[in-house]
C-alpha cells in the first residue's frame, strides 16, 4: 500500500481521481463495473497510475470505503448526532451512516465485497476504516467514558454495522433491520452511560 502521507499534491490528487472513479461505476455498476481500465479512463490517468497505488480491485475498493468514510467523519462534523441519549446519537451516527448506504445499494455491495476479502491491499485498509469510524463514534460518546470501555464499544459496535451490513447487501436481512440491529446494539451497551 502506497503511504498516502509521502504523496505530492499532484500524486494525492491523481489519487483521489482514481478512487472517486471507483466509487462511481460502483455506484454505476457494482463490483463487475468497477474494471481497472475503465477506472483509469473515467479518473483520465493511465492503467499504470492506478497500480502505483493499489495492487488489486479489492485494494481499490477498500480505499474507496476509507474514503467513504472519511467523507461521513466530515458530515457528522458538520452536523453533529442527535438524540437525547448517549445510544439515541450513536444509533443516530450509524442510521445516518446506512441511509448513504440505501441510496447506493450496488456501491455498498461492491464496498463491502471488497472490504472483506483476503486480498492484503484491502486488509491494509480495514485499519484506516476502523480508525475513522472509531473518530465519527467517538463524537456520540461522553469525553469522560474509560479510554478502555470506549475502545471496545466501538470494535462491537463496528462488527455489528458491518454484520448487519452483510446481511443486508447478502439480502438476509432487509435495511429496517440494519437500523434495528444497531439501534439494538447501542442501547444494550451504552445505556448505563446516559
Amino acid at each position: 500500500m502506497t503511504d498516502t502521507s509521502t504523496l505530492t499534491v499532484a500524486q494525492a490528487a491523481r489519487r483521489d481521481r482514481v478512487v472517486r472513479a471507483a466509487l462511481k461505476l460502483g455506484a454505476d455498476g457494482g463490483y463487475e463495473a468497477v474494471q481497472m481500465r475503465d477506472v483509469a479512463t473515467e479518473a483520465d490517468v493511465a492503467l499504470g497510475t492506478i497500480y502505483r497505488y493499489f495492487s488489486s480491485k479489492d485494494h481499490l475498493l477498500a480505499a474507496a470505503l476509507v474514503t467513504w468514510t472519511g467523507d461521513l467523519e466530515q458530515q457528522v462534523a458538520r452536523r453533529p448526532p442527535a438524540g437525547r441519549s448517549v445510544a439515541d446519537r450513536v444509533a443516530n451516527i450509524l442510521q445516518r451512516a446506512t441511509r448513504g448506504m440505501e441510496r447506493e445499494p450496488k456501491l455498498t455491495a461492491a464496498l463491502m465485497a471488497a472490504i472483506s476479502s483476503s486480498d492484503k491491499g484491502a486488509a491494509s485498509c480495514q485499519g484506516e476504516m476502523r480508525a475513522s469510524m472509531a473518530r465519527v463514534l467517538s463524537r456520540a460518546l461522553p469525553d469522560d467514558l474509560d479510554p478502555i470501555v470506549r475502545d471496545r464499544v466501538i470494535r462491537v459496535l463496528n462488527f455489528v454495522w458491518y454484520g448487519a451490513l452483510l446481511g443486508w447487501v447478502n439480502g438476509w436481512e432487509g435495511t429496517d433491520d440494519v437500523g434495528r440491529e444497531i439501534t439494538d446494539a447501542a442501547h444494550l451497551l451504552l445505556d448505563e452511560y446516559g
